[in-house]
């Protein structure tokens, strides 16, 4: 497999939000995802869940531009948190707070921060990577494999 998160810079993040504000910082956050050293990898993929995913149902602007470099992640072996990498992909991909608020408030959808839109591109771009999920499926780590597993019911709901 290539060098891990070669396209980051083929996003345009500061121009985007995360829960934060600015989505500048998520390059670091998923660089430091991707390292070795667990401590780091798991502080990184907390604040990055905080950032695109708060909650654990609540998407952001950045966060359909992150779902290529989760997955990307999640295959590689050497990454030290790919469970719980997949465990936020299947919040994200569940994600319906704003969809279901509009259900009853249709007036969110003419929001100038395009919230319903966010969790539709969020959901796509989960679903739009899914033929991945056989290669995790078929993973020797049991833990992966679980959260695999949940990813997929999670994507078929």
């Amino acid at each position: 497999m290539a060098t891990p998160l070669t396209t980051l810079n083929h996003v345009p993040w500061h121009e985007i939000k995360d829960s934060s504000g600015s989505a500048a910082a998520i390059p670091d956050l998923l660089t430091a995802l991707a390292s070795d050293d667990l401590a780091t990898a798991r502080n990184a993929l907390r604040t990055l869940r905080e950032r695109i995913c708060q909650y654990g149902f609540v998407v952001e602007q950045a966060t359909a531009a992150t779902v290529p470099f989760l997955w990307e992640l999640a295959q590689r072996p050497e990454v030290t948190c790919r469970p719980q990498i997949v465990q936020l992909l299947s919040g994200i991909v569940s994600a319906r707070q704003w969809e279901d608020m509009a259900t009853a408030y249709p007036k969110l959808l003419h929001y100038t921060d395009d919230y319903v839109g966010w969790e539709r591109q969020a959901r796509a771009a989960v679903r739009a990577c899914r033929h991945v999920l056989p290669r995790l499926l078929a993973d020797p780590d049991p833990e992966l494999v679980r959260a695999a597993e949940g990813l997929a019911a999670a994507i078929a709901a």
